[in-house]
């Protein structure tokens, strides 16, 4: 069986500086990268780095970029078939300044990702009777998001939606059916912000991420986990409600680290773990990821994972 990834693949473009500049201006930063990036390809890393059979769909530009993009897939272990290059239009950029204490400022140019479309809908039809799990994300039009979910949903697959870059007008109904994507998400995994985004009220500790989690099911959602940084994550499904406390870890860098839990999360269902044993995957694949620089490059290799999981200790989990 295999993951099913459908989004953006980005350049990163990663700045470290002491501190964020103030409006107009300059500050001298301490640290240039180039890396591969996007949502959609940095989920696909992280579970194929994990062992699970990953396929990634999604489009790149007509430039430099492009081959660089697509050839660091393939050196994770992508299977690539399904990545068009689109002759009209450069790749997805992302600006990215890290400061010091690990936190990010993000600016994404989407390119090549806002022309993903019904080319890739159809690879994505010819891989569903094989997938455990269709993951997405939006950074590509929300359109397409929702009928990428749609065809999941009919062939029985889970769907995993990682409703960010935040936004609040994700009940938005496909024209031609009139099925709002609330009811078609297995799993949708927002962090505090974007939760705040979707419900209309502050999200900031596991109470109100609970009750942020309750009005996603409201709407028609499955499982509502919510990410909240260092201090862990809330997973709420149908029967039980859980709290997963933060790994302690020195944190460098925080870009991908929700990428980086989704990508666990999915991996550890795919090898058939339960939902909670998975967000523990989750958290612990995010911990991981803040330790290193960049995206992509900081997903870990499974032994480093069972490692950490070793030295950690998994604790009981704790049932609110």
């Amino acid at each position: 069986m295999t993951i099913i990834v459908f989004g953006s693949i980005n350049i990163d473009l990663v700045a470290k500086t002491p501190r964020f500049p103030l409006p107009g201006e300059t500050i001298i930063g301490s640290n240039f990268l180039t890396v591969g990036g996007g949502k959609g390809a940095n989920q696909a890393v992280a579970a194929a780095r994990l062992g699970a059979s990953t396929h990634m769909i999604g489009r790149v530009g007509n430039d430099k970029f492009a081959e660089e993009l697509l050839t660091n897939l393939q050196f994770y272990g992508l299977n690539i078939d399904n990545i068009l290059i689109d002759e009209n239009t450069h790749s997805g950029v992302a600006i990215i300044t890290v400061d010091d204490s690990g936190q990010n400022n993000i600016i994404v140019i989407p390119g090549a990702n806002n022309h993903i479309g019904d080319a890739e809908l159809e690879g994505l039809k010819k891989l569903l009777p094989d997938a455990t799990a269709l993951l997405l994300q939006l950074e590509i039009t929300l359109e397409v998001v929702q009928r990428a979910a749609f065809l999941a949903c009919e062939a029985g697959v889970r769907v995993i939606l990682d409703p960010a870059p935040a936004r609040s007008d994700l009940p938005l109904a496909e024209p031609s059916k009139r099925i709002d994507l609330y009811p078609l998400i297995d799993i949708i995994t927002p962090n505090e912000v974007e939760a705040s985004q979707l419900v209309g009220f502050p999200v900031n500790n596991p109470e109100t991420a609970i009750l942020a989690a309750k009005e996603l099911q409201q709407r028609g959602v499955k499982n509502a986990i919510v990410k909240l940084g260092d201090r862990g994550v809330v997973a709420v499904t149908a029967d039980e409600t859980l709290f997963v406390p933060a790994f302690a870890v020195d944190a460098i860098d925080t870009v991908a680290a929700g990428d980086a839990f989704n990508g666990g999360l999915a991996a550890a269902l795919d090898a058939g773990l339960s939902l909670s044993e998975a967000v523990v995957w989750g958290a612990a694949a995010g911990a991981l990821c803040v330790t290193k620089m960049g995206a992509q490059v900081a997903m870990c290799d499974r032994a480093t994972f069972d490692a950490f999981l070793q030295e950690k200790g998994i604790k009981k989990m704790n049932f609110i």
